[in-house]
């Protein structure tokens, strides 16, 4: 069960670190967004869908 729960999260991952590389972002943000998600991609991955760019709380 954990590898399906690990293999779900690497695809949301990289789905969050595509879907940041084509936002409007300035390219440090992009980078810093990454980082986050690179290196922790549970928490930065929640973290960036509650707070990066194009993320309904921002509006």
């Amino acid at each position: 069960m954990s590898k399906i729960l690990g293999l779900i999260i690497l695809v949301l991952d990289i789905l969050a670190i595509i879907k940041i590389v084509q936002s409007g972002a300035s390219t440090g943000e992009k980078v810093l967004w990454v980082l986050l998600v690179v290196v922790l991609p549970l928490l930065g991955l929640i973290i960036w869908a509650l707070l990066g760019p194009g993320s309904p709380v921002k509006k």
